[in-house]
Protein backbone atom coordinates (compact mmCIF):
# COMPACT_ATOMS: atom_id res chain seq x y z
CA UNK A 1 0.00 0.00 0.00
CA UNK A 2 1.23 3.47 -0.85
CA UNK A 3 2.43 5.66 2.00
CA UNK A 4 0.02 8.12 3.48
CA UNK A 5 1.20 11.66 3.04
CA UNK A 6 -0.19 14.73 4.77
CA UNK A 7 1.05 18.28 4.78
CA UNK A 8 -1.09 19.74 7.55
CA UNK A 9 -2.06 16.70 9.65
CA UNK A 10 0.30 14.68 11.83
CA UNK A 11 0.00 11.73 14.15
CA UNK A 12 -2.12 10.63 15.83
CA UNK A 13 0.31 11.22 18.68
CA UNK A 14 0.02 10.13 22.32
CA UNK A 15 -0.83 13.13 24.46
CA UNK A 16 -0.30 13.12 28.21
CA UNK A 17 -3.52 15.08 28.55
CA UNK A 18 -5.75 14.23 25.60
CA UNK A 19 -5.26 10.57 24.78
CA UNK A 20 -4.68 9.78 21.11
CA UNK A 21 -4.63 13.15 19.35
CA UNK A 22 -4.59 13.96 15.63
CA UNK A 23 -2.60 17.14 15.11
CA UNK A 24 -3.57 19.93 12.73
CA UNK A 25 -0.70 22.30 11.91
CA UNK A 26 -1.91 25.58 10.39
CA UNK A 27 1.30 27.58 10.71
CA UNK A 28 4.52 27.35 8.66
CA UNK A 29 7.47 26.48 10.84
CA UNK A 30 8.39 28.46 12.84
CA UNK A 31 5.88 31.30 12.84
CA UNK A 32 4.90 32.47 16.32
CA UNK A 33 4.26 35.49 18.52
CA UNK A 34 6.81 34.18 21.05
CA UNK A 35 10.30 32.68 20.89
CA UNK A 36 10.26 30.69 24.13
CA UNK A 37 13.58 29.39 25.41
CA UNK A 38 12.04 25.98 26.13
CA UNK A 39 10.10 25.46 22.88
CA UNK A 40 10.45 21.92 21.53
CA UNK A 41 9.88 23.17 17.97
CA UNK A 42 13.05 25.27 17.94
CA UNK A 43 13.73 28.96 17.50
CA UNK A 44 11.09 31.23 15.99
CA UNK A 45 12.07 32.39 12.52
CA UNK A 46 9.00 34.59 11.90
CA UNK A 47 8.09 36.55 15.03
CA UNK A 48 4.71 38.14 14.35
CA UNK A 49 1.29 39.00 15.75
CA UNK A 50 -0.33 39.49 12.34
CA UNK A 51 -3.16 37.06 11.53
CA UNK A 52 -3.57 35.76 7.97
CA UNK A 53 -4.46 32.65 5.97
CA UNK A 54 -1.02 31.17 6.47
CA UNK A 55 -1.93 27.90 4.74
CA UNK A 56 -4.94 27.30 2.43
CA UNK A 57 -8.00 26.25 4.44
CA UNK A 58 -9.36 24.23 1.50
CA UNK A 59 -6.25 22.05 1.48
CA UNK A 60 -6.51 21.49 5.24
CA UNK A 61 -10.17 20.49 4.95
CA UNK A 62 -9.35 18.10 2.09
CA UNK A 63 -6.77 16.35 4.26
CA UNK A 64 -9.28 16.13 7.12
CA UNK A 65 -11.76 14.45 4.76
CA UNK A 66 -9.12 12.02 3.50
CA UNK A 67 -8.02 11.10 7.01
CA UNK A 68 -11.50 10.43 8.39
CA UNK A 69 -12.49 8.49 5.28
CA UNK A 70 -9.70 6.00 6.04
CA UNK A 71 -9.31 5.93 9.84
CA UNK A 72 -11.20 5.55 13.08
CA UNK A 73 -11.71 8.77 14.97
CA UNK A 74 -9.00 9.66 17.52
CA UNK A 75 -9.78 10.93 21.02
CA UNK A 76 -9.13 14.50 19.93
CA UNK A 77 -8.25 16.70 16.98
CA UNK A 78 -5.79 19.29 18.20
CA UNK A 79 -4.63 22.55 16.64
CA UNK A 80 -0.93 22.57 17.47
CA UNK A 81 2.35 22.13 15.63
CA UNK A 82 5.35 24.34 14.97
CA UNK A 83 3.94 27.78 15.76
CA UNK A 84 0.96 29.67 17.21
CA UNK A 85 -2.32 28.33 15.72
CA UNK A 86 -4.39 31.47 16.38
CA UNK A 87 -2.23 33.35 13.88
CA UNK A 88 -4.25 31.56 11.18
CA UNK A 89 -7.26 33.74 10.47
CA UNK A 90 -9.47 30.79 9.38
CA UNK A 91 -8.95 28.58 12.41
CA UNK A 92 -12.53 29.06 13.65
CA UNK A 93 -13.98 28.01 10.31
CA UNK A 94 -11.73 24.95 10.16
CA UNK A 95 -12.77 23.98 13.69
CA UNK A 96 -16.43 24.12 12.70
CA UNK A 97 -15.67 21.98 9.64
CA UNK A 98 -14.02 19.30 11.80
CA UNK A 99 -17.03 19.19 14.11
CA UNK A 100 -19.41 18.81 11.18
CA UNK A 101 -17.20 16.17 9.55
CA UNK A 102 -16.72 14.06 12.68
CA UNK A 103 -19.31 14.86 15.38
CA UNK A 104 -18.30 13.77 18.85
CA UNK A 105 -14.56 14.22 18.40
CA UNK A 106 -13.12 16.68 20.87
CA UNK A 107 -11.65 19.74 19.12
CA UNK A 108 -8.75 21.22 21.07
CA UNK A 109 -6.63 24.34 20.75
CA UNK A 110 -3.10 24.48 22.17
CA UNK A 111 -2.18 28.17 22.29
CA UNK A 112 0.40 30.43 23.88
CA UNK A 113 -2.47 32.73 24.89
CA UNK A 114 -0.91 35.91 23.55
CA UNK A 115 -3.67 37.10 21.20
CA UNK A 116 -6.82 36.75 23.32
CA UNK A 117 -7.10 40.48 23.83
CA UNK A 118 -8.50 40.49 20.25
CA UNK A 119 -12.21 39.90 19.72
CA UNK A 120 -11.71 37.93 16.50
CA UNK A 121 -9.31 35.52 18.22
CA UNK A 122 -11.73 34.99 21.11
CA UNK A 123 -14.56 34.28 18.67
CA UNK A 124 -12.47 31.73 16.77
CA UNK A 125 -11.25 30.05 19.94
CA UNK A 126 -14.84 29.81 21.18
CA UNK A 127 -15.45 27.18 18.46
CA UNK A 128 -13.28 24.71 20.41
CA UNK A 129 -14.35 22.20 23.02
CA UNK A 130 -11.15 22.69 25.00
CA UNK A 131 -8.59 25.49 24.98
CA UNK A 132 -5.24 24.94 26.68
CA UNK A 133 -3.44 28.27 27.02
CA UNK A 134 -0.02 29.03 28.44
CA UNK A 135 0.88 31.65 31.04
CA UNK A 136 4.47 31.42 32.26
CA UNK A 137 5.34 34.87 33.57
CA UNK A 138 3.59 37.74 35.34
CA UNK A 139 6.61 40.05 35.46
CA UNK A 140 7.53 41.88 32.24
CA UNK A 141 11.23 41.18 32.69
CA UNK A 142 10.68 37.46 33.23
CA UNK A 143 8.27 37.39 30.28
CA UNK A 144 10.92 38.97 28.06
CA UNK A 145 13.66 36.57 29.19
CA UNK A 146 11.61 33.38 29.16
CA UNK A 147 9.07 33.84 26.35
CA UNK A 148 11.00 36.38 24.24
CA UNK A 149 7.79 37.95 22.88
CA UNK A 150 6.90 40.15 19.95
CA UNK A 151 7.51 43.73 21.16
CA UNK A 152 3.79 44.54 21.19
CA UNK A 153 2.97 41.90 23.80
CA UNK A 154 2.87 42.08 27.60
CA UNK A 155 1.82 39.64 30.34
CA UNK A 156 -0.87 42.03 31.59
CA UNK A 157 -2.51 42.27 28.16
CA UNK A 158 -2.34 38.49 27.91
CA UNK A 159 -4.02 38.14 31.29
CA UNK A 160 -6.79 40.60 30.41
CA UNK A 161 -7.49 38.76 27.17
CA UNK A 162 -7.70 35.37 28.87
CA UNK A 163 -10.01 36.80 31.57
CA UNK A 164 -12.32 38.14 28.85
CA UNK A 165 -12.26 34.80 27.04
CA UNK A 166 -13.02 32.87 30.21
CA UNK A 167 -16.14 34.96 30.81
CA UNK A 168 -17.50 34.31 27.30
CA UNK A 169 -16.33 30.74 26.65
CA UNK A 170 -18.72 27.83 27.25
CA UNK A 171 -16.14 25.06 26.83
CA UNK A 172 -13.23 24.06 29.06
CA UNK A 173 -10.26 26.35 29.60
CA UNK A 174 -7.06 24.90 31.00
CA UNK A 175 -4.02 26.97 31.85
CA UNK A 176 -0.48 25.61 31.62
CA UNK A 177 2.47 27.09 33.50
CA UNK A 178 5.86 25.97 32.19
CA UNK A 179 8.55 26.13 34.87
CA UNK A 180 12.10 27.03 33.86
CA UNK A 181 14.52 26.97 36.83
CA UNK A 182 16.22 30.30 37.40
CA UNK A 183 13.58 32.28 35.54
CA UNK A 184 10.04 31.80 36.88
CA UNK A 185 10.45 29.49 39.87
CA UNK A 186 11.17 32.12 42.54
CA UNK A 187 8.55 32.94 45.17
CA UNK A 188 7.73 36.44 43.90
CA UNK A 189 7.15 35.31 40.32
CA UNK A 190 5.12 32.28 41.33
CA UNK A 191 2.94 34.51 43.52
CA UNK A 192 2.39 36.85 40.56
CA UNK A 193 1.39 33.94 38.33
CA UNK A 194 -0.94 32.64 41.02
CA UNK A 195 -2.74 35.98 41.18
CA UNK A 196 -3.28 35.96 37.41
CA UNK A 197 -4.54 32.38 37.58
CA UNK A 198 -7.12 33.42 40.19
CA UNK A 199 -8.27 36.27 37.94
CA UNK A 200 -8.69 33.98 34.94
CA UNK A 201 -10.39 31.16 36.83
CA UNK A 202 -9.53 28.25 34.48
CA UNK A 203 -11.09 24.83 34.86
CA UNK A 204 -7.68 23.25 35.38
CA UNK A 205 -4.15 24.50 36.02
CA UNK A 206 -1.27 22.32 34.88
CA UNK A 207 2.38 22.71 35.81
CA UNK A 208 4.87 21.50 33.23
CA UNK A 209 8.63 21.46 32.72
CA UNK A 210 11.18 20.37 30.14
CA UNK A 211 10.77 16.86 28.72
CA UNK A 212 12.06 17.12 25.15
CA UNK A 213 15.05 19.25 24.09
CA UNK A 214 14.27 22.96 24.23
CA UNK A 215 15.38 25.79 21.97
CA UNK A 216 18.20 26.82 24.30
CA UNK A 217 20.59 24.13 25.49
CA UNK A 218 20.92 25.68 28.96
CA UNK A 219 17.25 25.15 29.80
CA UNK A 220 16.82 22.27 32.22
CA UNK A 221 13.90 20.53 33.83
CA UNK A 222 12.62 21.63 37.22
CA UNK A 223 12.99 19.04 39.97
CA UNK A 224 10.05 17.40 41.73
CA UNK A 225 10.35 19.63 44.78
CA UNK A 226 10.16 22.80 42.69
CA UNK A 227 7.18 21.53 40.71
CA UNK A 228 5.42 20.56 43.93
CA UNK A 229 6.04 24.02 45.43
CA UNK A 230 4.71 25.80 42.34
CA UNK A 231 1.69 23.52 42.21
CA UNK A 232 0.89 24.21 45.88
CA UNK A 233 1.17 27.96 45.32
CA UNK A 234 -1.31 27.76 42.45
CA UNK A 235 -3.85 26.07 44.75
CA UNK A 236 -5.66 24.04 42.09
CA UNK A 237 -2.52 23.18 40.14
CA UNK A 238 -1.51 19.70 39.03
CA UNK A 239 1.76 18.36 37.71
CA UNK A 240 1.39 16.85 34.26
CA UNK A 241 2.32 13.17 34.46
CA UNK A 242 3.83 10.88 31.89
CA UNK A 243 1.45 9.62 29.24
CA UNK A 244 0.52 5.95 29.17
CA UNK A 245 -0.60 4.70 25.77
CA UNK A 246 -4.10 3.26 25.61
CA UNK A 247 -3.08 1.02 22.70
CA UNK A 248 -4.90 0.26 19.52
CA UNK A 249 -3.17 2.67 17.14
CA UNK A 250 -2.01 1.06 13.92
CA UNK A 251 -0.13 2.02 10.80
CA UNK A 252 0.67 0.46 7.48
CA UNK A 253 4.24 -0.86 7.31
CA UNK A 254 5.08 1.24 4.27
CA UNK A 255 4.10 4.46 6.03
CA UNK A 256 6.27 4.05 9.13
CA UNK A 257 9.22 6.18 8.00
CA UNK A 258 6.93 8.84 6.54
CA UNK A 259 4.80 9.13 9.67
CA UNK A 260 7.83 9.16 11.93
CA UNK A 261 9.39 11.99 9.91
CA UNK A 262 6.17 14.03 10.04
CA UNK A 263 6.06 13.63 13.83
CA UNK A 264 9.69 14.47 14.60
CA UNK A 265 9.53 17.41 12.18
CA UNK A 266 7.14 19.07 14.62
CA UNK A 267 8.43 17.83 17.99
CA UNK A 268 11.39 15.70 19.09
CA UNK A 269 10.48 12.11 20.05
CA UNK A 270 12.27 9.11 21.49
CA UNK A 271 11.97 5.67 19.94
CA UNK A 272 9.64 4.72 22.82
CA UNK A 273 7.45 7.76 22.12
CA UNK A 274 7.17 6.69 18.49
CA UNK A 275 6.44 3.07 19.37
CA UNK A 276 3.59 4.12 21.67
CA UNK A 277 2.19 6.66 19.25
CA UNK A 278 2.16 4.44 16.18
CA UNK A 279 1.20 1.27 18.02
CA UNK A 280 3.89 -0.80 16.30
CA UNK A 281 6.92 -2.79 17.36
CA UNK A 282 10.16 -1.23 18.48
CA UNK A 283 11.92 -3.16 15.73
CA UNK A 284 9.93 -1.41 12.99
CA UNK A 285 10.56 1.97 14.61
CA UNK A 286 14.27 1.23 14.88
CA UNK A 287 14.45 0.22 11.21
CA UNK A 288 12.66 3.39 10.12
CA UNK A 289 14.86 5.58 12.32
CA UNK A 290 17.99 3.96 10.87
CA UNK A 291 16.66 4.57 7.36
CA UNK A 292 15.93 8.23 8.08
CA UNK A 293 19.30 8.72 9.81
CA UNK A 294 21.15 7.15 6.87
CA UNK A 295 19.31 9.48 4.50
CA UNK A 296 20.33 12.48 6.59
CA UNK A 297 16.70 13.45 7.22
CA UNK A 298 16.81 13.24 11.04
CA UNK A 299 19.36 13.51 13.83
CA UNK A 300 19.50 12.26 17.42
CA UNK A 301 20.23 14.21 20.59
CA UNK A 302 21.02 12.61 23.96
CA UNK A 303 18.81 13.79 26.82
CA UNK A 304 18.00 12.49 30.29
CA UNK A 305 15.03 10.46 29.01
CA UNK A 306 16.93 8.98 26.08
CA UNK A 307 17.80 9.88 22.49
CA UNK A 308 15.38 12.38 20.98
CA UNK A 309 15.04 12.40 17.20
CA UNK A 310 14.24 15.53 15.24
CA UNK A 311 14.26 16.49 11.57
CA UNK A 312 17.25 18.02 9.85
CA UNK A 313 16.42 21.34 8.23
CA UNK A 314 17.66 21.40 4.66
CA UNK A 315 18.38 24.85 3.23
CA UNK A 316 17.68 25.55 -0.43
Amino acid sequence: MAEESYTYLFGPVPSRRLGLSLGVDLVPSKTCSLDCVYCESGATTQLTVKRSSLVPKEAVMAEIDRYFDAHEAPDAVTFSGAGEPTLHSDIGEIARYIKARCPGVRVVLLTNGTLFDREDVRQDAAQMDLVIASFDAADKGVFKSLNRPHPSLSPETMAEGLVAFRHAFHGELWLEVFVVPGLNDNAAEVAGIAEVVRRIGPDRVQVNTLDRPGTESWVRAADKETLAAVTKALDSGEIIGAYRNRGGATTEDGAVASRIFEMVKRRPCTADDLTESLGITGELVAEALAELMAAGRIRGEDQARGIFYTSVMVKD
